[in-house]
């Protein structure tokens, strides 16, 4: 049997430190250890030739459960919709019009964050209810 892979999740984008910001409101996430030899994040950054400078950010869940996610700078703008997306889980157990509230409670949070709600996909005869947004950038995701 094979042994279980960590995964991390990169995202393309423009800015990768406004992103993960971003992200790290979203889910609690923490910046990774400062590499050794280095006081800071912005010192490590400082050190790499120019054209590298802000290439990418990391941010990782604080008790190493989640994926780490990763953002990387490319010269392309967001063109089409996201094949992937994360599903962030604010209304897991809940049903009905309690759901849509946990949902429409989280959204508000993440608008303040820089978030833009896209539309709510009210329940059907096999799915629950989940609010698709996007991120900073324009990434989409769904809280459900």
């Amino acid at each position: 049997m094979a042994a279980v892979k960590q995964v991390q999740v990169t995202f393309d984008c423009a800015q990768p430190r406004a992103v993960a910001q971003f992200w790290k409101a979203v889910l609690g996430y923490v910046d990774p250890p400062v590499p050794a030899g280095f006081a800071s994040w912005d010192d490590y950054d400082a050190s790499l030739p120019e054209e590298r400078r802000g290439h990418g950010w990391a941010c990782q869940d604080p008790d190493g459960v989640g994926p780490r996610l990763y953002f990387q700078r490319v010269p392309e703008g967001k063109v089409v919709k996201n094949r992937v997306h994360l599903d962030v889980r604010v209304g897991t157990g809940l049903r009905g019009d309690e759901r849509v509230a946990a949902l429409e409670t989280e959204a508000a949070r993440l608008t303040a964050a820089g978030a833009r709600t896209v539309e709510l996909l009210r329940a059907d005869a096999f799915n629950e209810s989940c609010l698709v947004m996007q991120d900073v950038e324009g990434n989409e995701f769904c809280l459900d």
